[in-house]
């Protein structure tokens, strides 16, 4: 009997075939670490005067997932807030608070500064495992694009290849600097003009298209792409000289003819405009680049199908430097570098597979949840040997997006807080946001300038209606029991997790109290690998001692790390570690002054 069965069926037999596929175990996932980006540098935020920035991408990726209007970065600068994501703990645990780090301590200016800052890490060490590194020993292909900044500087150990990623493109892309300064060096659609334009008049940018260039090859592999665009960071500046132009009209203001400065205050700086919607372009392309691919692994379906993406900055906008204006974060009060509300709070978008579309929540969230809802979302499992400072998202984005009891503490507790550590500089100090409250405490506690020990702000009621996010009221005073308590709290977990804080200077011109009790450092001896200091105490009592040592000293990466001395009977000593070529004491008192020992060279690593 002759069949009756027909090729003519097979495409239709593939089709239904594969569109009944279940989605594969293993999602792909994009994380978007944008530069310096602000909460108010994004239009789906405005919340007061509409945003002259137009980020239309950026705003339909929100309405794919859920928009967090109460997200934080880990710190209020740029690279431990990058640490922290990656290795999924608060960099107050990582010693990595500040940018380069890596440094003895040292007051700026011995004249002028109150407090010297504490030792910091310069990167993040490699016993630290990212959350790149479990998900390429989970099968995942592991690509970063863009700005690293994970160790002492942009190019030195170690690298992303020795923190779990398979491919690495740096580079500044468009963000490359402007020469001779920013209104020469347009992008023109000269086909040889490595920054050329496109069709839609955008400048060709090479941190994108190592990304894209990342997925394609990816093939038949699960990704994780971990894109780290340096817009909108320093040089403020926009190759496209169309988008100058347009927000210049846009503004108000005439075509710059000089390059330099913005004096203008807000968000009036035609400059920082561009760039912002450039990077928005850009998130754009990427975006495209998933909903028009085929996903190789799912046939039937794009890769968006299958695909997280997580949009968030390193920390808050920074407001500006010199004589230029860059952005205004306004309602919030000040910009990177500060533990106030506008150096910490970011956007944060989150959209995938389940996900709620076009939510809204004020729950709280910050950049250490990225690693456990990566873990949650791909199954992988938690090394046993990492801790993890950040709480699962995952059953809040697909649940009730305003439900903050969805949010747990590895403990099981409903996660309520959000701690900030930064001793560093003139805005030294560590903050707490719990529930609606923020408390901010501070370090410079002495001296004609001091400031008070902590401060109290009611951001929302209890109904989480905004009150005071300005931080511009001080309830300390009238809230004494509520400040105690949270200050009690903060201080605990800054303990708990060994955070390192600011010192007194004993050699400030100021006269502050205690300061003529320092001790007086004696002579450095050598017996074999055991290092050793005298010192004469003149009234208060040295309660602790550090070793600050280096293998590479005289090098551009040069990077001291620290190790705690024994004390006793006048004198600190230390084993040397091997490889060592440069050491000295640290020693603090009772009241919190330090003073150092005189820098030791050896002339080869010993």
């Amino acid at each position: 009997m002759k069949s009756k069965w027909s090729w003519k069926l097979l495409p239709l037999l593939i089709a239904l075939t594969t569109f009944g596929a279940e989605r594969p175990a293993k999602p792909n996932i994009v994380l978007m670490l944008i530069d310096d980006l602000g909460w108010q540098d994004v239009s789906c935020y405005d919340i007061d005067e509409p945003s002259p920035y137009e980020t239309p991408h950026v705003d339909a990726l929100a309405k794919r997932g859920v928009l967090f209007r109460d997200a934080y970065s880990p710190a209020p600068t740029c690279a431990p807030s990058r640490c922290a994501i990656l290795a999924g703990q608060h960099p107050a645990r990582l010693q990595k608070t500040h940018v380069k780090g890596g440094q003895p301590p040292k007051p700026r200016n011995a004249a002028r500064d109150r407090l010297i800052d504490p030792w910091y890490r310069g990167g993040l060490p490699v016993t630290e495992t990212t959350v790149a590194e479990v998900l390429r020993d989970h099968g995942y292909r592991t690509g970063h694009s863009g700005k690293w900044h994970v160790a002492i500087n942009h190019n030195s150990y170690p690298k992303p290849t020795d923190h779990g990623f398979d491919i690495t493109v740096h580079g500044r892309g468009v963000n490359s600097k402007m020469k001779p300064h920013r209104l020469t060096e347009f992008a023109t659609g000269n086909t040889d003009d490595p920054y050329q334009l496109d069709a839609n008049g955008f400048p060709k940018d090479s941190v994108t298209e190592g990304a894209i260039s990342f997925m394609s090859d990816a093939k038949a592999q699960p990704f994780f792409l971990y894109y780290a665009t340096w817009l909108v960071h320093y040089p403020i500046q926009s190759r496209s000289k169309a988008l100058l132009e347009k927000y210049c009209q846009k503004l108000g203001v005439p075509f710059p003819t000089n390059p330099d400065g913005w004096p203008l205050d807000g968000q009036r700086n035609p400059y920082y405009c561009a760039m912002v919607e450039m990077v928005d372009y850009y998130v754009g392309q990427l975006v495209t680049y998933l909903e028009t691919t085929d996903d190789p692994r799912w046939p039937g379906h794009k890769l968006i199908d299958n695909t997280y993406i997580i949009f968030t900055s390193d920390n808050g906008g920074a407001e500006g430097g010199g004589k230029e204006v860059y952005t205004d974060n306004a309602p919030l009060d000040q910009g990177k570098g500060s533990t106030n509300e506008g150096g910490v709070r970011v956007p944060l978008i989150i959209a995938g597979p389940g996900i709620k579309q076009g939510a809204e929540t004020q729950v709280l969230a910050n950049g250490l949840d990225v690693y456990p809802t990566i873990l949650f979302w791909t199954r992988a499992a938690k090394p046993q040997d990492v801790l993890l400072d950040g709480c699962d998202l995952s059953a809040l984005l697909t649940g009730n997006p305003t439900d903050a009891t969805l949010v747990k503490t590895a403990n099981g507790d409903v996660r309520d807080t959000i701690l900030h550590h930064f001793p560093h500089g003139s805005a030294a100090g560590s903050s707490l946001r719990q529930g609606g409250y923020k408390l901010l405490y501070n370090y410079d506690q002495v001296g004609k300038a001091a400031k008070p020990e902590v401060e109290l702000y009611r951001l929302y009621d209890a109904k989480g209606t905004r009150t005071d996010i300005e931080e511009q009221t001080d309830l300390a005073a009238q809230m004494p029991e509520k400040a105690k308590a949270m200050k009690t709290l903060l201080l605990a977990e800054l303990e708990a997790m060994a955070a390192s804080r600011p010192y007194l200077n004993p050699h400030v011109s100021e006269a502050l109290p205690n300061q003529d009790t320092v001790c007086k450092p004696g002579k450095l001896k050598r017996q074999g690998r055991t290092v050793s200091l005298s010192f004469t105490e003149r009234g208060a009592k040295v309660v602790k001692s550090y070793l600050l040592y280096t293998r590479n000293k005289g090098e551009r990466a040069e990077e001291w790390f620290r190790v705690e001395a024994s004390l006793g009977n006048g004198r600190v000593s230390a084993e040397l570690p091997k490889g060592t070529n440069g050491y000295l004491f640290t020693l603090i008192d009772e009241h919190n002054y330090l003073t150092s020992s005189t820098t030791t060279e050896e002339k080869g690593a010993q």
